[in-house]
């Protein structure tokens, strides 16, 4: 049953990437270029998502466990080091410069986007390199 959850899930989400845009590179873009063609739609997709995000963990919490699951699973690191600081600086410098982000580039690739055949690849070559070096 959790496959067909997490199938739904993750439908859903991709869904409501390509709705809110941000499966398209050029709106990530123009949202992030706020002394050009500034386009301000994404906050409104983002703020609505962490609307959306702090009352699914509020009612999430009032749980005693997930109802798939045994257990809740939650990192276990709460600190600031170089490798946070530098992994979201990586992950920052891709986002501005290709307009892509993880989830949206693979709902993006199916349409076979040029910059989805560059950035996923790159990606996952990427991950399996930070896996190598951990």
């Amino acid at each position: 049953m959790r496959p067909v959850f997490g199938f739904l899930a993750g439908l859903i989400f991709g869904l409501g990437l390509i709705l809110g845009g941000m499966a398209n590179p050029l709106k990530v873009m123009n949202f992030l270029d706020i002394f050009g063609t500034w386009d301000p739609s994404l906050a409104f997709v983002m703020g609505g998502a962490a609307v959306t995000a702090f009352v699914g963990f509020r009612l999430a919490w009032r749980q005693d466990r997930p109802r798939l699951m045994p257990a809740f699973d939650l990192p276990s690191a709460t600190q600031i080091d170089g490798r946070l600081l530098g992994g979201a600086a990586i992950f920052g410098i891709g986002w501005g410069t290709s307009g892509f982000c993880p989830g949206p580039a693979w709902v993006a690739l199916p349409i076979a986007a040029p910059g989805t055949l560059i950035f996923v690849p790159a990606m996952v070559i990427g991950i399996v390199l930070g896996r190598a070096l951990k």
